[in-house]
Order: structure tokens, then C-alpha cells, then sequence
């Protein structure tokens, strides 16, 4: 397994939609594997694949916690079919926009259609926490991030923020 450089605010990559898996194999399968290595490098609970500049409609989550077996989740050509009227507020972060939380409000419940890691169709019944990370991971496979759900003004300070981060991060070194 490999870990992949994490693609950060403001790379435009991370405002483009992304496309359909067309056939789940085995590179495909090992990219998932990779996605799950870099997530937990990183650390994380969720990653799209767009994060590591894959713009497919894939993601991966684990919401297990630090005492509990790892219970690792591979989501590809996700869709979004049920949302509750309840809603709920969790405080998110991004691991492309490192080091910044802030509450977001969403639907408390979701219900997903997905293709699991074998291409095998899965619906998936979520609330709480992964509920969360389901709709903040999806969002990413259509170019929204989760500081697009907060006010203009604390959006706009963020991508300042990080704008000013990239040009005065050195550029990154191609190796091989």
C-alpha cells in the first residue's frame, strides 16, 4: 500500500465534480487500499478520492474509535437517495484544509446506494457520525467542501488563509 500526497486548499481539483466508476477490479481495489493508508496515515475518519487527485466518485470511511477494531468502509459511485428531517450538528474538518474545524449542520440520518470494494450493490442506513462523514465525503465527489455549509465571511477568511499558505509553501518536487 501506498500513501498519497494529500491534495490541499485552494487546488481547483477540489472544486470538480467528479466521474462515475465505470469497473470495480483490482487496481481499483488497490487504490482503495492506498486511500485507507493514506486516510489513516493522515489521520482522518473519511477521504475522497478526489483528495488524493483521483477525481472518481469514490470514497472511504472509518469512524471506528482509537479502542475498537478497525472497521474500514470502501464507498464507490455513492448516492445520496434518503435524507431525515431531523438535523444535527458536528464539528468537521477536512484533511485538505488542515488544522480548521467549525460546526456544520446536515441531515442527522442518510441513506446511501453505493458499490462496495467486490462491485457489489449496498445501501447503507446512517445517522450520527457517519451519517456525517457519508454526506462531507460525498460532497467532495461534487466539489463542494464543507466551508461552503458556513457563512460567506468565515468561508472567504479560510481560502485567504490557505491561499496565502500555498505561496509561501515551496513548490513540490516531482521524484523518479
Amino acid at each position: 500500500m501506498t500513501i498519497r500526497p494529500l491534495v490541499l486548499l485552494p487546488d481547483p481539483i477540489l472544486r470538480e465534480t467528479s466521474k462515475p466508476v465505470e469497473r470495480v477490479d483490482e487496481s481499483l481495489r488497490k487504490f482503495a487500499d492506498d486511500m485507507l493508508e493514506t486516510m489513516y496515515d493522515a489521520p482522518g475518519i473519511g477521504l475522497a478520492a478526489i483528495q488524493v487527485g483521483e477525481p472518481l466518485r469514490m470514497l472511504v470511511i472509518d469512524v471506528s474509535e482509537k479502542d475498537e477494531e478497525p472497521a474500514p468502509l470502501v464507498v464507490i459511485n455513492p448516492e445520496i437517495v434518503a435524507r431525515s428531517d431531523a438535523r444535527n450538528v458536528h464539528e468537521e474538518g477536512c484533511l485538505s484544509i488542515p488544522d480548521y474545524y467549525a460546526e456544520v449542520e446536515r441531515p442527522a440520518g442518510v441513506t446511501v446506494n453505493f458499490l462496495d470494494r467486490d462491485g457489489k450493490p449496498q445501501t447503507i442506513e446512517a445517522d450520527g457520525l457517519l451519517a456525517t462523514c457519508l454526506q462531507h465525503e460525498i460532497d467532495h465527489l461534487n466539489g463542494v467542501l464543507f466551508i461552503d455549509h458556513l457563512s460567506k465571511l468565515k468561508r472567504d477568511m479560510v481560502v485567504r488563509k490557505f491561499r496565502k499558505l500555498a505561496k509561501d509553501r515551496p513548490p513540490a518536487r516531482m521524484v523518479g
